[in-house]
């Protein structure tokens, strides 16, 4: 079993399920203690926490709203006190839907961005000055495909994606001095639960426009997640990398 992240103490944001779980399942797997932050359902959040100590590895779960300051803030003191400093940050919490122009109003507009877009921004910031003053840290966030194409379904959703990844753009230059190192994820449709807003014909649309012609599985996000966290990619810095089979190709 591969141990690049013994000694490591890593935060997966949205860690219960979908991508966040195997994401810190398999940061477990390699020698981390995983903290994990839930929104709504402890339950899947401490099946989580028993598949990780069942690796041998420690872990907690805390709830947090991506949209509240103090929750952050909380989750951070809370997994730092629990395991010690945070070396890792996986930060995929999020929220989906889709509505067309004439159903998008502004409120709706201003939830998505604040969970997508200032989720990450509070969770990047939450944990970035003591990463630098440590001189030591490995960040990924996850955006979207829909940040790289036209969606006119998910205008708030697009919109605030394409800003997660600007945002690890920026930050990567500005932390990477400091042996920070920040890159970002744009993953196609992925079976999970979010998957779900789309309808079944939507869905099979997706599928027509997917050359490998199937959705993902949160485990193929995970093996890349956890490479760009990794010292295997030592030298990959502000980048984000599209795994969607095919549908969307960078540059």
């Amino acid at each position: 079993m591969s141990a690049d992240f013994a000694n490591r103490v890593a935060l997966v944001t949205g860690g219960s399920r979908g991508i966040g779980r195997a994401i810190a399942l398999q940061l477990a797997a390699g020698g981390a203690d995983v903290a994990l932050s839930y929104a709504t359902r402890p339950e899947p959040a401490a099946e989580t926490c028993q598949a990780i100590a069942a690796l041998g590895r420690r872990a907690i779960a805390l709830p947090c709203d991506v949209r509240s300051q103090a929750d952050v803030d909380a989750l951070v003191a809370g997994a730092r006190e629990a395991l010690g400093p945070i070396d890792l940050l996986a930060h995929c919490g999020a929220i989906s839907n889709t509505c067309t122009h004439d159903e998008l109003t502004f409120d709706r507009w201003a939830e998505t961005i604040d969970a997508n877009l200032h989720g990450a921004f509070r969770a990047v910031f939450a944990v970035k000055d003591e990463m630098i003053a440590r001189g030591f840290g490995r960040i990924v966030l996850l955006s979207s495909v829909a940040a790289l194409r036209p969606r006119a379904r998910q205008i708030h959703y697009a919109t605030a994606k394409a800003g997660v990844i600007a945002l690890a753009r920026c930050c990567a230059e500005a932390f990477a001095p400091h042996n920070v190192r920040v890159n970002c994820i744009a993953p196609g449709l992925i079976d999970t639960e979010m998957a779900r807003v789309l309808s079944p014909t939507q869905i099979d649309s997706v599928l027509q426009q997917t050359p490998l012609a199937r959705l993902g599985t949160p485990e193929e996000i995970s093996e890349l997640a956890c490479f760009l966290l990794s010292e295997r990619a030592s030298f990959i810095v502000g980048q984000t990398i599209s795994a969607c089979g095919g549908r969307v190709t960078l540059p």
